[in-house]
C-alpha cells in the first residue's frame, strides 16, 4: 500500500507535502491525518526548510472527509469519536502555526475539511477550473473544526452563506472571497503559476519570514493601542540589529544579492 502522504525535499529550502490518495480523491481519513501530522513535524525539523508547499496527486486536491471513515464513527465510543475529531482540529492548528511560509497548490475539488487546510495556509494558488464547497451540511454534518480558520479567511457574513448553503464556489469567486489568493491562467499549470511566487519567497530573508508569521500571529486579535504601538516599535528595533537584517541592508546598499539568495537561487 502506498503512503497516504509524501514529503519531498526539492532543495533550495523548498519542501513539498503531497497528498497521495488520488484514487480516493485524496479524501481525509484518520490514517491520512496522522501521516500529515507526522510529515509536518518532520518538515519542521529540517534546518534547510524555508518554504512548505502542500499539494496533491491526481485530479483533486481533496474531496473532503472519507465517507467510510465518517460512517465508522457510529461504531466508536464517545471518547474514541472525540479523539478522532480532535486529530483534525490539531492538524489544522499545526498547519496554521507552522513557523515557515506555507503555500497550497489546489486543483480540481477542494471540499469540506480541505477548505480548513487551505484556510490555514499563508498563500493559495488554484487552477482556473478548481471548485470549492463547504459540503458538510449536505451530509448532516457541521464544519466545526475548520470554521475558526474559515471565519478568519472570508468573514462571518460570507461564512454564514456558504456554510449554510453548501453552494459550489468557482475559483474566481473563491479569489474574491479571500479563500484563495491567485488563480492560474487557463493555459498555465499550477507549477508554472507558482514559479514566480516561490522564487520571490526564496529571495526574502528566512528569519524575517518566520518572524513576520509569528508577529502576525501574536497581534492578530489585539487592539491598536499605546501598548501595541510600543510593542511594535520594540520588535522592529530588535530585528533591525539582527545579523540577517544587517546583512540584507548591507547587500542592498552594495547592490549585491543577500547571502541567503546566493545560497538558494
Amino acid at each position: 500500500m502506498s503512503e497516504p502522504v509524501l514529503l519531498v525535499n526539492q532543495n533550495r529550502g523548498l519542501v513539498e507535502l503531497i497528498f497521495n490518495r488520488p484514487e480516493q480523491g485524496n479524501a481525509l481519513n484518520e490514517t491520512m491525518i496522522d501521516a500529515m501530522a507526522d510529515a509536518l513535524r518532520q518538515a519542521a525539523s529540517m534546518p534547510e526548510l524555508r518554504l512548505l508547499v502542500i499539494r496533491a496527486q491526481g485530479k483533486h486536491f481533496s474531496t473532503g472527509a472519507d465517507l467510510n471513515w465518517m460512517k465508522q464513527a457510529c461504531q466508536l465510543t464517545p471518547e474514541q469519536n472525540l479523539a478522532a475529531a480532535r486529530k483534525l482540529a490539531l492538524l489544522l492548528q499545526q498547519i496554521d502555526t507552522f513557523a515557515h511560509p506555507v503555500l497550497a497548490l489546489v486543483q480540481g475539488a477542494a471540499y469540506g475539511g480541505a477548505l480548513g487546510i487551505i484556510s490555514c495556509c499563508d498563500l493559495v494558488i488554484a487552477s482556473n477550473n478548481s471548485r470549492f464547497c463547504f459540503s458538510e451540511v449536505r451530509l448532516g454534518l457541521i464544519a466545526a473544526t475548520i470554521s475558526p480558520y474559515v471565519l478568519r479567511a472570508i468573514g462571518l457574513r460570507q461564512a454564514r452563506r456558504y456554510l449554510l448553503t453548501a453552494e459550489v464556489i468557482t475559483a474566481a469567486t473563491a479569489k474574491q472571497l479571500g479563500l484563495i489568493h491567485y488563480t492560474a491562467a487557463p493555459e498555465q499549470s499550477l507549477d508554472e503559476a507558482a514559479d514566480a511566487l516561490i522564487a520571490g519567497l526564496l529571495r526574502n530573508g528566512p528569519c524575517a519570514l518566520t518572524a513576520t508569521k509569528q508577529w502576525l500571529q501574536d497581534i492578530a486579535d489585539l487592539p491598536i493601542d499605546a501598548d501595541l504601538i510600543e510593542r511594535s516599535a520594540q520588535r522592529l528595533a530588535e530585528v533591525r540589529v539582527s545579523d540577517e537584517a544587517q546583512a540584507g541592508v548591507h547587500a542592498f546598499l552594495q547592490q549585491q544579492p543577500p547571502p541567503w539568495e546566493d545560497d538558494n537561487v
